[in-house]
């Protein structure tokens, strides 16, 4: 079985300084192609506490909803991984001892993705998280059957996620007030954005991607694309860059739990949406990655849709 603990342990440096892990395009090119599948979770966010007030999130039914999505994947033996894309938990430190040991029953790899509630609690343990998560780093990147997987960290530059005293969090504030005067809708303090760092590593891997003759899909919490008040403060920023290269099929998110979807130069930004809503609704997805297409099969609120792409893989 495959767990959390047993997960990539390369630390952010190494994700920082080897781009593809040090895989030539040679190597890369020799690399097994072919149709696969994976399954896909976004916002849980789970908590031990009633709805909100508002009636729309029913944070306790996310640790059934989550067994039941990992049970039902777990029928599927062909599955490569599983991702969520962030908010595992809501609030408190201790949601994490609870939601976690679920994951653990997932016979599939798992991929994490950080959100902005899973940094809802004391600022001591703030620095924790990647680690009790067990990410390899808090952006990161690994490939399958010829296609590269970048995971962006949107937390990167907030006011939130950043150690307190961090540099990041007085960048932040700037960009935040910047927004906020210029009256851009996605001026919200629980959005975030990409360091200037990890805009340079993106551009690196975006670069190797392409030397090595792969496809890219790119995983966030935060989307991007089309405007919305739930995206990334450089949010156009990003979208400019990834149009620069052919070989990018689709980027995925969640934040927004209604779901959304744009296309941009071909290529396809799906917001899936939220575990966390309705209170015996699931949300989750299986994505098949075929020759000339992208397959998203959705379970319960997850629509299900079809991404074609113009080259073939």
């Amino acid at each position: 079985m495959v767990t959390r603990r047993n997960l990539l342990a390369a630390g952010p440096a190494a994700a920082l300084l080897t781009p593809l892990m040090g895989a030539t395009p040679a190597q890369a090119q020799a690399e097994a192609r072919g149709p696969f599948r994976f399954g896909l979770i976004t916002d849980p966010q789970y908590a031990p506490v009633v709805p909100n007030a508002a009636g729309v999130r029913f944070y306790a039914n996310s640790l059934w909803k989550l067994d039941a999505a990992i049970a039902d994947l777990n029928t599927h033996d062909d599955l490569e991984f599983v991702v969520t894309l962030g908010d595992i938990i809501d609030r408190h430190w201790e949601s994490f001892s609870h939601i976690l040991p679920v994951y653990d029953k997932s016979k599939h790899k798992n991929h994490f993705v950080l959100g902005n509630h899973d940094f809802d609690f004391v600022p001591e343990w703030l620095p924790s998280v990647v680690r009790t998560v067990g990410m390899p780093a808090p952006y990161y990147h690994f490939a399958v059957k010829g296609v590269r997987f970048i995971v962006l960290d949107g937390n990167d530059v907030s006011t939130f996620a950043p150690p307190v005293g961090d540099p990041r969090r007085e960048v932040a504030a700037q960009r935040l007030a910047a927004l906020r005067e210029a009256g851009a809708p996605n001026a919200q303090s629980w959005n975030g954005s990409l360091s200037d760092e990890q805009m340079v590593w993106l551009e690196a891997c975006l670069d190797a991607a392409e030397a090595a003759d792969e496809r890219v899909i790119i995983l966030c919490h935060y989307p991007v694309f089309p405007a919305n008040n739930h995206n990334l403060w450089n949010d156009q920023e990003i979208v400019a860059l990834l149009a620069r290269y052919g070989n990018v099929m689709a980027y995925f998110n969640g934040h927004n739990h209604e779901g959304n979807y744009g296309e941009n130069a071909g290529q396809h930004f799906v917001n899936f949406k939220g575990m966390v809503d309705t209170p015996d609704t699931t949300a989750y997805a299986i994505i098949s990655v075929l020759d000339d297409r992208i397959e998203i099969e959705g379970f319960g609120r997850e629509e299900s849709r079809t991404l074609m792409f113009s080259a073939a893989l």
